[in-house]
């Protein structure tokens, strides 16, 4: 069974920085594109980032470049979103993606509200 499990979400300030986890099983994590979406409060899922198989190529949104970082350690089975210089508008539910042809999984999401 495929399992994504998300972590690191929390509370944070404006200006600050957080470290997203999502932690895979049950797949061949290095055969898997990954991605990490957000979607925020009354609007639809948006891609954040996307990193290929072996990490040798990352696409951003243009609302986050520059700010986000994503990244995979495929011994750990793990993608990560390092999020600097965090904004308010940044407030979303967080979900990992994994696809490989027509396989698509995802994860249950973790909060991050940016907030004074």
């Amino acid at each position: 069974q495929v399992q994504l499990v998300e972590s690191g979400g929390g509370l944070v300030q404006p200006g600050g920085s957080l470290r997203l986890s999502c932690a895979a099983s049950g797949l061949t994590f290095s055969m898997y594109s990954m991605s990490w979406y957000r979607q925020a409060p009354g609007k639809e899922r948006e891609l954040v980032a996307v990193i290929t198989r072996t990490g040798g190529s990352t696409t951003y949104a243009d609302s986050v470049k520059g700010r986000f970082t994503i990244s995979r350690d495929n011994a750990k089975n793990t993608v990560y979103l390092q999020m600097n210089s965090l904004k308010a508008e940044d407030t979303a539910v967080y979900f990992c993606n994994a696809q490989f042809l027509r396989m698509d999984y995802w994860g249950k999401g973790t909060l991050v509200t940016v907030s004074s």
